[in-house]
């Protein structure tokens, strides 16, 4: 009893403190109205999250405000659909269903969007600029992450249309006691591709399950082209195929240069293949002298198990390294290391660009507002340095606010390097549309997986794989043109996201196709 006492009113007073911060600490009497919040996908199941994140604070603080969140896309109407004769379910356009959320017979005031539809709506002159009222209202931005605003205003020529009060972002993580085993010199921020191989490739050392490898691109993966690929080419936005899904555009010097480059890490043994993984695996697995079995956490996880030097991953995974390292002594045969994180690796041709960097929660003002006085004071809200402060606690994202980003708990990391770079420029809804009127156009990728490993045992060269890619990758799309939605939908559902906001939840943030 005493504990609850004590964290309600904290909560309470936080909460206080914010809607003072945004309101100048007055006392509504106005009489009960609506505030309509608009999010691309959702459904009853996942409004009570949307409510417990968002507006549940500030509706116990503003009784006259009543929220209703307004999905554009059910989740039922999708899950309970049935499919047609290829497997496929009817894909509504998404962008066509938020157009009609913001423009119909009772438009949303706040609609929640991700990045990649940001310069669409501003485009088609659907969000309020909030430069304006940024300025009427003296909110203030100085503190904020700058890559979070520059990526804001990429997306509306160079003004702002929507705020983020979090963002999620990876970074790369080294294993500091490698680096010095080696004697080599660890990682830094703002170092290229080449540079984070060239250190991979001298830190490597070892023979068999006792190797120790350079790096990986994810912390699960082995020798996944998709994955592999997609994190190291992501920044030059290499396309698979044209605009319109007619011809497949990967045999050029651009692509065979991230084949071979990719492909040589795992030839030189320099990154494990999942060969290796499973051998590593499988000896974690072995039975103590006395026949039980001995779990051990960390399989599964080789920079995490100590088995590799560098790894890309989110900003979650400070905690779990936290957590493996201050229980390290719970765990057979397992020594706690030292670790820190740098920024993400660049290119050469797209300097100071991240390949992770995510907008997922940006909150705009609709146009045709019903009510546009109270959208901004909610957006304010959710914006506010106090809210961030609240909002810091979090495991999954990053507040965008620089005074409360803070390392965790205490701990001692580069936290900097979430926020050096620029998000990579949002995808084209074009580009989106083209992946729902042709959901099949995924099997054009699937020649690739053989090939790449074919590359990667130097059966063929990278030229030679890619050549052949373009050939069945043409035989699809030419298909493709007679039977649009026709396709393997396991293989369909392999190849991404449509680039569509979700309801918010907290998981790890998705790629987005390179394609």
């Amino acid at each position: 009893m005493i504990k609850k006492w004590v964290v309600v009113p904290a909560t309470l007073m936080v909460a206080t403190s914010i809607l003072a911060a945004c309101s100048g600490g007055a006392q509504s009497t106005a009489e009960k109205h609506v505030l309509r919040i608009g999010v691309l996908y959702g459904g009853a199941d996942n409004e009570p999250y949307f409510r417990s994140q968002y507006t549940d604070t500030y509706e116990m603080m503003n009784p006259e405000i009543d929220f209703e969140i307004v999905s554009a896309i059910d989740y039922s109407d999708m899950r309970y659909q049935t499919p047609d004769e290829n497997g496929n379910i009817d894909q509504p356009d998404p962008y066509a269903k938020m157009k009609d959320m913001l423009t119909g017979d009772n438009p949303v005031d706040v609609v929640v969007l991700d990045y990649n539809m940001l310069r669409r709506l501003v485009q088609d002159n659907l969000l309020k600029q909030l430069d304006p009222l940024i300025s009427q209202s003296k909110f203030d931005l100085t503190d904020y992450v700058p890559t979070v605003i520059d990526g804001i205003k990429s997306a509306g020529d160079n003004n702002i249309y929507a705020l983020t009060p979090t963002f999620s972002s990876s970074a790369l993580y080294y294993n500091k006691k490698l680096f010095e085993e080696a004697g080599v010199e660890p990682p830094t921020d703002n170092m290229t591709w080449k540079d984070i191989m060239d250190k991979a490739r001298l830190v490597s050392k070892g023979e068999g399950v006792d190797r120790k490898y350079g790096m990986t691109f994810s912390r699960w993966n082995g020798g996944d082209f998709n994955s592999d690929i997609q994190t190291y080419s992501s920044a030059l936005q290499l396309k698979m195929w044209d605009d319109k899904g007619e011809k497949m555009l990967v045999n050029t010097p651009q692509w065979e240069n991230v084949w071979n480059t990719v492909s040589s890490l795992y030839r030189d043994d320099v990154v494990p293949d999942q060969e290796d993984i499973n051998k590593i695996n499988e000896e974690l697995n072995k039975e103590s002298a006395d026949g039980n079995y001995v779990y051990n956490p960390t399989q599964g996880d080789l920079f995490a198990g100590g088995k590799v030097a560098m790894t890309i991953s989110d900003y979650n995974y400070v905690n779990e390294l936290s957590n493996t390292m201050n229980n390290a002594s719970k765990i057979k045969d397992f020594e706690a290391f030292d670790w820190d994180v740098v920024t993400y690796p660049t290119h050469e041709e797209a300097p100071g660009i991240g390949g992770a960097i995510y907008f997922s929660q940006l909150m705009g003002i609709n146009n045709n507002a019903q009510n546009s006085e109270d959208a901004w004071k909610f957006i304010q809200f959710t914006n506010s340095k106090e809210w961030a402060e609240m909002k810091s606690r979090s495991t999954y994202e990053l507040v965008a606010r620089k005074e409360y980003l803070k390392p965790k708990n205490g701990m001692n990391y580069n936290i900097n390097a979430f926020t050096a770079l620029k998000p990579i420029p949002p995808q084209s809804v074009d580009t989106e549309k083209l992946y729902r009127e042709k959901p099949g156009i995924w099997e054009a990728q699937n020649a690739s997986y053989d090939l790449f490993q074919k590359v990667i045992k130097g059966d063929i060269t990278a030229k030679e794989a890619l050549a052949e890619w373009e050939t069945k990758g043409n035989a699809v799309l030419e298909k493709l043109k007679k039977e649009p939605a026709k396709t393997d939908s396991s293989k369909a559902a392999e190849g991404g996201t449509d680039g569509a906001s979700t309801m918010p939840v907290e998981v790890e943030t998705t790629e987005v196709p390179a394609g």
